[in-house]
């Protein structure tokens, strides 16, 4: 299926052709047709399946002929409602390059910096807005956004935002917008909440499941160290010096393990750079450049700060905090190993982490193997022992298959791995 299957405009090929797409992904087959045809939707579907396409090329289209309204004269008649404020700019991001050949204005609003700039430019008339929900509030508040002729309310991220705390906000954002609008509801896990949401607030809704939440990337090798808490600082230079190269994003679980990590591997060389919370968003968006642009090979990162950020030809992903929730891990590894290319996902595993590893493994479905490191042998107190290297491994394991006669995989200190030969 090509683009122009879907009965997109001239104007729309033309710009998701110089975009560099030639051919729509799963998720975007699927869904644009239903929004074309003003349905609701409810669509669940990991990052980097081409989401934000999913709902940016057809608002454009159902938009288009009405894009010629006078600047004063424009009412908002999309409204993206975003997490995070990296999401929603890139989001925006998205809007401007498929809209590039339209009239059709967007913008971006978020917190975290001066409102006044936003304002401004909400005063002059858009067509289509993304917001985080607080500084969507604070402006409506302040009678500077008028909901009242929606059309399309597209709530994207949706079990980050309830994650987040932001229900309450989400359902006063939905009854500000006219009630016979159309509700597209994206979300990478479909938890109880989240279904509770959509039966609440959407109409009979199409349903599109592009990637079940329980499958990790297939492309991607997983492995994992049982290590005692104290020495994962250790352990996790030793993989950056000995294992893994490239582009590697690092998982922690608190802001303050995020800077602590960032100082150590600073310390030891390494370009290195962060995204969480309490950081500035220019920051944050500062340090996401970075890294996009090889200036930095490796970012460190909290879940929240990271969910939805897409960044291509990512080598590695390392889980040095194990997620406390089972589709976390699945997110995380789904950042590798994309477009056909090979990734690594390496977890680090301390005795306190182990319920959280049993979880995971019982959502994807596979034993994920373990490997033992000469001088960073598992902790005595860790209730799971590691497999011999090739048992259990399951499908998303392509890289795990040497045959050992031993109960461990063993690495010196002295032996890199060869894993990483085949990675483009």
């Amino acid at each position: 299926m090509s683009f122009k299957d879907l009965q997109l405009n001239k104007p729309i090929l033309r710009a998701v052709a110089e975009a560099g797409y030639d051919n729509p992904t799963l998720v975007q087959e699927q869904t644009i047709p239903f929004v074309l045809a003003k349905k609701d939707v409810v669509c669940t579907a990991q990052t980097g399946t081409g989401k934000t396409a999913a709902f940016a090329l057809p608002i454009i289209q159902l938009l288009y002929d009405r894009q010629d309204a006078p600047k004063k004269g424009r009412k908002i008649k999309a409204l993206v409602v975003s997490p995070t404020r990296e999401l929603a700019v890139q989001i925006g991001e998205n809007f401007k390059t498929y809209g590039i050949h339209s009239n059709l204005r967007s913008t971006v609003v978020f917190g975290g910096t001066s409102i006044e700039p936003q304002i401004d430019v909400l005063t002059k008339g858009v067509d289509i807005l993304v917001a985080t929900p607080g500084r969507l509030l604070d402006l409506h508040k302040q009678d500077v956004i008028n909901l009242d002729y929606i059309e399309t309310l597209v709530l994207d991220e949706a079990d980050l935002m309830l994650d987040m705390g932001f229900i309450d906000e989400i359902k006063k954002i939905e009854r500000l917008c006219p009630k016979d609008k159309q509700i597209l509801l994206f979300s990478a896990t479909m938890p109880f909440k989240v279904e509770q949401l959509a039966n609440t607030i959407l109409k009979t809704p199409e349903r599109v499941e592009v990637t079940p939440t329980s499958s990790a990337a297939k492309n991607v090798s997983q492995v994992l160290y049982y290590v005692p808490k104290r020495n994962k600082i250790e352990l996790c230079l030793h993989l950056l010096r000995n294992t893994i190269k490239g582009s590697i994003l690092i998982f922690r679980r608190t802001k303050f393990g995020v800077d602590k990590l960032e100082q150590t591997l600073i310390k030891n060389g390494y370009k290195v750079d962060t995204i969480h919370g309490d950081k500035a968003q220019n920051l944050r968006h500062e340090a996401l450049n970075k890294f996009k642009n090889g200036y930095v090979n490796i970012l460190i990162a909290t879940d929240v700060a990271a969910r939805g950020i897409d960044i291509n030809e990512l080598d590695a992903v390392v889980n040095f905090d194990m997620p406390n929730v089972p589709e976390t891990y699945v997110h995380r590894i789904g950042r590798t190993g994309r477009a056909g290319a090979s990734g690594e996902a390496l977890s680090l595993v301390s005795a306190d982490e182990t319920s959280y590893l049993k979880a995971i493994e019982k959502l994807v479905g596979i034993k994920i193997p373990a490997e033992v490191i000469e001088g960073f042998e598992p902790d005595p107190n860790a209730s799971t022992e590691p497999l011999k290297r090739g048992q259990q491994q399951g499908k998303n394991n392509p890289k795990h298959k040497k045959k050992s006669s031993n109960n461990h995989s063993k690495r010196t200190n002295t032996k890199p791995s060869n894993r990483n030969n085949n990675r483009r």
